[in-house]
């Protein structure tokens, strides 16, 4: 993802955005956060990264609301196991939704984990479509602005810390690689235990 954000800038910041948006796997902070320190180093514009990323967001969520509003709850779950997305994942956030009104949008839009099924389950309980649009982008526009200036304000350490600490640097690697793997491997056996279950 770096190295894509490094090469392509606003185009890989577009692509990527609009993609977890649409609840595919894409750790969003990440995202952000290295694009800040691309801007603090010059190679990008904050400004442009907030506004460009929420856009790109704000469409990728409309695209999961959509596919809520239309295919409803069995739909979701059928094209959710190519995203590793579990019943449990949408009765937790369905819990956060209930009760707490449009708003709840809003909040979970700019929350880590549950901000990319918020979308879907929005448009399963048939939302109006302005209004989550707009809760969506106040949230989306809280958390693309929180994580890019994040990766901002570390920037100008960067070259410093990854010389310094390169060593340090491949261990993160590592770790963040068997993360991945590990995050992978525990969605798929969750999602064979929903499917499993929806069965009996």
């Amino acid at each position: 993802m770096q190295h894509f954000l490094t090469e392509y800038g606003y185009v890989a910041l577009l692509v990527l955005a609009f993609i977890e948006a649409c609840c595919v796997p894409i750790p969003s902070e990440v995202t952000f956060g290295f694009a800040g320190v691309l801007a603090a180093q010059g190679k990008l514009n904050l400004l442009a990264i907030i506004l460009l990323g929420t856009a790109a967001e704000l469409a990728g969520s409309y695209f999961a609301f959509a596919v809520g509003r239309i295919g409803g709850r069995p739909l979701v779950l059928r094209l959710g196991r190519y995203v590793l997305l579990t019943s449990k994942d949408l009765d937790r956030a369905e819990r956060w939704l209930d009760g707490r009104g449009e708003f709840a949008v809003m909040i979970g839009r700019a929350l880590p984990v549950l901000r990319a099924f918020t979308s879907l389950v929005a448009g399963i309980a048939e939302m109006r479509p302005l209004r989550f649009g707009a809760m969506s982008l106040v949230g989306t526009l809280v958390y693309a602005s929180a994580w890019a200036s994040v990766g901002y304000g570390v920037g100008s350490q960067w070259h410093r810390v990854t010389h310094d600490f390169s060593f340090a640097g491949y261990a993160v690697v590592a770790v963040v690689i068997g993360a991945i793997a590990y995050f992978i491997a525990h969605r798929w056996s969750a999602l064979r235990r929903s499917r499993s279950a929806d069965l009996h």
